[in-house]
């Protein structure tokens, strides 16, 4: 696997299967993994590997809709078929004039069913974290696309938009701080009370910094921006991101073998080591989601003994529980 991402837990009726994508890999591929029905944070024989028929960065599950995901390709939005990896094109955001300097990249659905889908500026992203002059303007934009097939711009000056969010609004726990144990699964063989809550927190990778603003549920709309997290003067990147029910923001930071925890006041309190160095994006999955599922992509940088492009597991601390993904409402 060149570049894992986007993972999925997913249980029904007893069967347990994990899916995520490599976009990166010539064609891009789509695989599904599944789990022990005993165990359902451990494989039950090779993931099934689709080829598809575009670059898909990020996918979700569609509520009611069996065997389809909604899905961001690197100039839309589209419906993506579970069994054969076609693509359903259901809107294009990014026109033909804009393709050499914009694509889109990572998202998450809200608790209303609404998709949200970042881009990234390849221009300033190709210069490197910290070395874009302050003179430019970064040309990303972060976008809502609602189940009635509208779509909002809700965000402007992004550089790498990733990880995206939502606070369940309850009291954070406070956690030890401790070193990860993970089991890598290779890619061919394995490889709450959620209600939306009062913020988003939004990942601008090459720009370093994680964002939170205030969010309205009823109507979708963000405001109040403020740096969450900023990570300008290392060489580590925040990726991909989950909640867990007490509110904490556990996220994959590119570049630094692991994902960092951080309480909703901001206070870093746990890291998760693994032996990838890019590390990409969390979901939580398990009986009682309360395993981590991480995936990785490979660095040529990183020296032989990185593991690179694997899919992992980590069992959290007990207690703590995933804030469950949900499930685009179209």
């Amino acid at each position: 696997m060149v570049l894992g991402e986007a993972p999925l837990f997913r249980t029904h009726n007893n069967t347990h299967t994990l899916h995520w994508v490599d976009p990166l890999k010539t064609p891009s591929e789509l695989h599904i993994l599944h789990l022990s029905p005993n165990d359902p944070s451990l494989p039950d024989g090779d993931a099934k590997t689709l080829v598809l028929e575009d670059s898909v960065s990020v996918m979700c599950f569609r509520k009611g809709v069996k065997g389809s995901y909604i899905c961001a390709y690197y100039q839309g939005i589209a419906f993506l078929d579970e069994e054969t990896g076609k693509l359903d094109v259901v809107r294009e955001i990014i026109p033909q004039s804009e393709r050499a300097e914009l694509r889109l990249n990572d998202g998450a659905i809200d608790a209303k069913g609404r998709f949200w889908v970042a881009e990234i500026d390849k221009k300033a992203a190709a210069m490197g974290p910290g070395k874009i002059p302050a003179s430019y303007e970064p040309k990303g934009r972060l976008w809502r696309y609602d189940p009635d097939g509208s779509l909002h711009q809700m965000e402007s000056g992004v550089i790498c938009g990733n990880g995206i969010g939502w606070s369940p609004d309850i009291k954070t726990s406070e956690f030890p701080s401790t070193n990860a144990t993970s089991m890598k699964l290779h890619v061919q063989q394995v490889v709450a009370n959620c209600c939306g809550g009062g913020k988003v927190y939004f990942n601008d990778s090459v720009g370093q910094k994680t964002w939170a603003y205030d969010f309205d549920l009823e109507s979708g709309s963000i405001s109040n921006q403020r740096v969450f997290v900023d990570f300008a003067g290392s060489d580590m990147e925040p990726d991909g991101l989950v909640m867990d029910t007490d509110g904490n923001i556990w996220m994959a930071v590119y570049g630094s073998s692991r994902v960092m925890v951080y309480d909703p006041s901001g206070i870093h309190v746990r890291d998760v080591l693994f032996s990838a160095k890019a590390v990409t994006c969390p979901t939580w999955g398990g009986k009682n989601l309360d395993v981590l599922f991480v995936t990785t992509a490979q660095d040529k940088g990183a020296g032989g003994e990185d593991e690179g492009g694997h899919v992992y597991r980590y069992e959290a601390p007990a207690g703590t529980r995933g804030q469950p993904k949900h499930e685009f409402g179209g």
